[in-house]
């Protein structure tokens, strides 16, 4: 059965998630650290092949008025060129506070600072296509 991934894409780590659409539950998987765009999708490249993947669905980290900041607009580029080298279906995700959220869990279960480093990227992702599964969606709007 196809799955799905959630993307965090940040500028020197991608936290990553994975639902099977049979069962549309999030499940973190890693954080990969990158030194450049093509390590990036070479990593992507295996994971999708281990998990039979055929969409992405990537935070896109909006304003707090829901339009595309610096932020946002850095996401998009990634996007529009990992489109290039990795053929499947993309699909972006608001994650405002996403990541801000999931280190506040993190401080509250009293992870340390170094654990919550390798976690932080992963658990966003998962929220980000948590968020995508759960909510409908229309043709052409980010969830």
């Amino acid at each position: 059965m196809p799955g799905i991934f959630g993307l965090d894409l940040g500028a020197k780590r991608a936290g990553v998630a994975y639902a099977d659409l049979r069962l549309p539950v999030a499940t973190p998987v890693e954080t990969i650290a990158f030194k450049s765009r093509e390590a990036l999708a070479e990593r992507l490249r295996l994971l999708i092949a281990d998990y039979a993947v055929q969409k992405i669905v990537v935070g896109l980290p909006l304003n707090l008025q829901g339009e595309n900041g610096p932020a946002a607009l850095a996401v998009i580029q990634q996007v529009d060129w990992l489109k290039t080298k990795l053929a499947l279906d993309w699909d972006f995700c608001d994650e405002r506070l996403t990541t801000a959220e999931v280190e506040q869990v993190l401080i509250d279960a009293d992870v340390s600072r170094e654990d919550r480093k390798g976690l932080r990227d992963k658990l966003a992702a998962q929220r980000i296509l948590q968020a995508y599964l759960d909510r409908p969606q229309k043709k052409g709007e980010v969830a």
